[in-house]
């Protein structure tokens, strides 16, 4: 079974599209990772840097502890100019696994510095080497974790060796009994192990919930993506039977004619009225064939075009049969809003969304088609009915491929599917939300096209 030329190029166009958007998707998704992780990193710094100065604060009014002050204070505004810096380029960069392991490489060893200034391998707050490689555990592979886990052994051994070559605490001096210095040291290993407590946990929890987001982007794109591969496989399927029926059905219709005019007046009424009925009903095939084929393959390859709402709507209601019955609530000034996507798609979607609802209802019942727009900005148009609704079972399967509740001849199952297809292909959302005897309420939500996407179309 071999398509025709231009439904196979339709059908080649879905197949581009899928991939293409899948890939680049992928691509997107992986790089806007590591740069949220990034930003986690520079608001860690920010409250690592907060900590570090209040602690050396309470140290320096509350003991009686010489600090090098000067040189802590030099390391403190390395810290905040470095973190200033890379805030900066974590914005733009294409962040990658080993640039975070060198900031937390990094990281490590100002925490060295820091603790060699404040007291060396005896500075109770080298428990804060903990978060560092908690977090390396969290953010990086498995590779880089042990490399930063092994950065963090190095860093603290390397504090044993400078004592033992330059004296224990050599940076500082007491002035301080023993037993006060025993006491001081304890009361800062709780108040170090409670900021390494509270520093992973926070952490932790947030890497938790980013995860479980990221998860269901993962759940939403596979779906996406299982919605265009049934698309691109309509398109193809339909393309090749429009081919392939196409030449047995025109030979039906004219032998048809052909035994009609042949026989002429000698045929009875009844062989007459059979005679029609198989040329009305080829017909039908072909027709439903030719839809199948515009459906799935022809608007997925129609050229974006800007428009307004207003030529939306008007679009969708124009050849509607019952559209004197669709009461329309329109927001001020969504007339003019602009629409940017294929314009008889998207007007096929709508006009479908009021077919659906106007057979749902009573034939003297009126439809509802609200028009709004959304603080998200994008344009939102919902088609209210009030037919019986839906039973849960049935609303968890609209939107399949060839599933419809409708009666023969009414509706192939494939205008929701289509619907949900395009809309997501657009950048938007399609949702149902139906209950048994209150009615069905179908929602399109559209990005509004900006100047520049309109002045390229």
């Amino acid at each position: 079974m071999t398509p025709s030329t231009p439904h196979r190029a339709d059908a080649e166009r879905v197949l581009t599209v899928t991939s293409g958007a899948a890939a680049a998707g992928g691509g997107n998704r992986l790089a806007e990772g590591s740069r949220l992780k990034l930003s986690w990193l520079v608001q860690l710094h920010w409250w690592a840097i907060l900590g570090q100065v209040l602690i050396v604060g309470l140290a320096e009014l509350w003991t009686e502890f010489d600090l090098p002050i000067p040189h802590i204070m030099a390391l403190l505004t390395a810290e905040v100019i470095g973190n200033l810096v890379l805030r900066s380029w974590a914005r733009t960069a294409h962040v990658t696994e080993s640039m975070m392991a060198t900031v937390m490489v990094l990281d490590a060893t100002v925490l060295t510095l820091l603790l060699d200034l404040t007291g060396g391998a005896a500075n109770p707050y080298s428990t804060l080497y903990l978060v560092n490689v908690a977090l390396a555990a969290v953010l990086l592979p498995g590779a880089w974790s042990w490399i930063l886990m092994a950065v963090s052994l190095l860093g603290f051994a390397s504090l044993f060796v400078h004592e033992w070559l330059n004296g224990v605490a050599h940076h500082i001096k007491f002035r301080m009994p023993p037993e006060q210095i025993l006491v001081a040291h304890v009361r800062a290993s709780w108040v170090a192990l409670a900021l390494a407590a509270i520093f992973i946990v926070y952490f932790v929890r947030r890497v938790a919930l980013a995860l479980a987001d990221r998860e269901r982007e993962l759940q939403q794109a596979r779906a996406t993506a299982e919605r265009r591969e049934k698309l691109a496989s309509l398109a193809t399927l339909a393309a090749g039977a429009a081919h392939e029926l196409s030449t047995p059905l025109s030979t039906i219709i004219v032998v048809a004619k052909e035994l009609q005019r042949n026989l002429g007046s000698t045929v009875s009424e009844e062989g007459a009225r059979d005679l029609m009925l198989i040329r009305e009903q080829v017909s039908r095939c072909r027709e439903i064939l030719d839809r199948m084929a515009g459906h799935a393959g022809e608007q997925v390859g129609e050229p974006l075009r800007s428009q307004t709402v207003a030529e939306w709507v008007t679009a969708a209601l124009d050849g509607l049969p019952g559209a004197g019955r669709v009461v329309q609530e329109r927001a001020p000034g969504i007339d003019g809003v602009p629409l940017i996507g294929p314009p008889r798609a998207l007007a096929d979607a709508l006009r479908g969304l009021l077919k659906n609802g106007l057979q749902a209802s009573a034939v003297e019942a009126s439809v509802i088609l609200r028009l709004e727009s959304t603080v998200a900005s994008r344009v939102r148009a919902t088609v209210i009915d009030q037919g019986g609704g839906m039973s849960p079972e049935i609303l968890s399967r609209v939107g399949e491929p060839f599933f419809t509740t409708k009666v023969p001849g009414e509706g192939m199952g494939l205008g929701l599917f289509l619907t949900r297809a395009l809309v997501e292909q657009l950048g938007g959302e399609f949702h149902i939300t139906s209950s048994p005897e209150r009615g069905t309420e179908a929602r399109i939500e559209l990005p509004v096209s900006r100047a520049g996407e309109r002045s390229s179309t």
